[in-house]
């Protein structure tokens, strides 16, 4: 009766091993397609995306290196634990090896492996990590700045700017406390559509210098690859060169106030011939030499849009060259 027993228990840990290893096949099949569609989150997504840009790809090519690592550390160290479990059961007159107290050759090698494993992993990301923040030789700029509850969009050089904000149709449903059908396509980005989105090209080095004017906000949108703190008085930058037209979304990633959850992000990456399109457009609502009347029209704009009441304040801007310096502080006159 107990070799029965011990017969079926081998075979149902056998069933259960092999149960555990289709669903780990499973899993890691399901991160591999799951990085199929970078643009946007998918049902049953596992794995992070691959994104659309340099930065992205850095980022995921990291991430998947340390998981495939992991997996295998992970089926050695469990594999050689089932075997000894298994194969020195008590059941089978297995006998602990009292004689045996330590190896030193066994601890040299398991110190060393973690240790070769480690640095592999971190140079390479380190200058992944690095390449991540220089913005060198960036093709144009474009300063974010956050509001309660809003994005400001200027196109540094070219006379372009407006704000971006959650759109009227996604606010009236949030108001009216409307519970959003996901079978209707209209409804699939409730909450992360915008009146104004960013327009960018592709193929482009695109400078970002963000800030703030009022609290902490943080600009994100995860097909980029990055996120960036909007603090206020205090200019951080990034960079992106979008390859793929496409329409982008992210949301604001720092708690911000009771309307955090409705600041969202839109980007849109076009062909720079649809680009130069897009910012003629702009430049013809926007000129440059505007009248005394128009400007006094934006200022009010400015005021009315203002969560305060107040015109914004707009912290100094770094000049969007290569090597940026300080702005030299002007005379007061009084």
């Amino acid at each position: 009766m107990k070799a029965g027993f011990n017969s079926t228990g081998a075979k149902a840990f056998a069933s259960r091993a092999a149960v555990a290893a289709f669903a780990l096949l499973a899993s890691l099949s399901a991160f591999a397609q799951s990085a199929a569609e970078p643009s946007s989150p998918h049902p049953w997504q596992l794995n992070m995306r691959e994104g659309v840009t340099h930065s992205s790809r850095m980022a995921y090519e990291a991430h998947m290196v340390a998981l495939w690592i992991c997996v295998i550390i992970g089926l050695v160290v469990f594999g050689a634990m089932f075997y000894a479990m298994f194969k020195f059961r008590k059941s089978k007159g297995a006998v602990p090896d009292t004689s045996f107290t330590h190896s030193t050759k066994l601890e040299i090698v398991w110190t060393l492996v973690p240790v070769i494993l480690l640095v592999g992993m971190a140079w390479p990301a380190t200058a992944k990590l690095i390449a991540m923040y220089d913005t060198r030789n960036s093709e144009m700029t474009i300063k974010v700045t956050g509001y309660q509850w809003m994005w400001k969009y200027e196109y540094l050089g070219e006379n372009v700017e407006f704000t971006s904000r959650l759109a009227k149709s996604s606010d009236a449903m949030r108001q009216s406390k409307q519970v959003p059908s996901w079978t209707n396509e209209a409804d699939r980005n409730y909450l992360l559509d915008v009146d104004n989105v960013l327009v960018v090209p592709v193929n482009t080095k695109i400078r970002f210098v963000i800030t703030a004017d009022d609290v902490i906000h943080a600009w994100w949108v995860p097909s980029l690859g990055w996120k960036q703190d909007a603090i206020p008085g205090i200019i951080n930058e990034a960079w992106t060169d979008i390859d793929t037209p496409g329409i982008y979304r992210g949301q604001c990633a720092e708690l911000c106030g009771k309307d955090h959850g409705f600041m969202p992000i839109v980007v849109k990456a076009v062909s720079k011939v649809e680009y130069q399109r897009w910012l003629a457009e702009q430049k013809a609502k926007n000129p440059a030499n505007a009248s005394p009347a128009a400007a006094q029209a934006t200022a009010v704009d400015a005021i009315q849009a203002s969560p305060q009441g107040i015109a914004p304040r707009q912290p100094a801007t770094p000049d969007p060259s290569n090597t940026p310096t300080p702005e030299k502080a002007e005379p007061v006159t009084h």
